[in-house]
């Protein structure tokens, strides 16, 4: 359609939305140059207009264009959508696990019967021992143990936690500086400065939200569950002394977000033992 009218396009613009992925690539195919345009900054301009309507907005991202007062957004390839879609499958999954163990502990709690601190594994058989002798109780709970005992073998096969990172950076080479992959994640501090005003809050918590969590979660076990000692944990040990083990994650989570894009970039991996003038990696085998 766009072809038809003869006009050669410098640009077309495309705000970010769910479908925005499907259109710039289907667009992009027949050769017209798509950007993507994130979607505060759409929205910063396009309230100017008094009167909302289809037309207007059209109008005011043609203007975008025009004068070039826009931010590009990636748009992750195919490859990177599909793993996205394998780690958010895999999230609502384990939620729905867990959800129906908390139900089981709760059916049986009005019995007297306290679950207790138990493995994975041996949840099945603590709930069954439990009720054992109790006709109308097992045919309550023994459907909702063995729904779990699908639902968790289930689980098992979107066991893919450590392609989160690769999912949502998707292309490294897009990142001019390895520091900028923590801010675009949202682990940089927020800062308002106006006049002589000038206040540095808490960390944006911008970007992907599950990457964030991933990393933070890294950075928690690196500090309490690691038994090595490397660089980056005694400099987290250092934070932790300093402040709380809370905030002492928060810039160790930032430094992981750093290792990794250089790690992938470079072929290169972590080591344990390295430090000082030897840095902390060592070419990939």
């Amino acid at each position: 359609m766009l072809a038809e009218w003869g006009i050669h396009l410098k640009r077309v613009g495309l705000e970010a939305l769910s479908f925005s992925a499907w259109l710039f690539a289907a667009v992009a195919e027949k050769g017209l140059p798509m950007i993507c345009i994130e979607s505060r900054h759409a929205k910063a301009a396009l309230n100017a207009v008094l009167n909302k309507t289809a037309r207007n907005d059209a109008k005011g991202i043609a203007q975008m264009m025009r004068t070039g007062w826009f931010r590009a957004v990636h748009v992750k390839s195919e490859r990177a959508q599909t793993l996205r879609a394998l780690l958010v499958a895999r999230k609502v999954m384990l939620g729905k696990v867990l959800d129906m163990e908390n139900m089981v502990r709760g059916l049986l709690r009005p019995f007297s019967f306290k679950v207790g601190e138990i493995s994975v594994r041996r949840f099945d058989a603590r709930v069954r021992d439990l009720f054992a002798g109790k006709k109308e109780l097992e045919a309550i709970v023994a459907p909702l143990l063995d729904a779990r005992s699908v639902m968790r073998q289930q689980l098992a096969k979107l066991n893919r936690v450590a392609l989160t990172f690769r999912a949502t950076v998707d292309d490294p080479p897009r990142f001019k500086k390895t520091t900028n992959v923590g801010a675009r994640l949202g682990l940089s501090p927020r800062r308002y400065q106006s006049g002589q005003t000038c206040r540095i809050g808490s960390i944006s918590k911008c970007g992907d939200e599950l990457t964030r969590a991933m990393l933070y979660e890294a950075a928690i076990a690196i500090l309490t569950r690691i038994p090595k000692t490397f660089k980056l944990r005694l400099w987290d040990v250092r934070l932790a002394r300093k402040n709380d083990l809370m905030r002492a994650a928060i810039p160790v989570t930032r430094a992981l977000a750093v290792l990794l894009r250089k790690f992938w970039t470079n072929g290169t991996t972590f080591r344990f033992g390295a430090g000082g003038e030897r840095g902390r990696v060592a070419e990939a085998a």
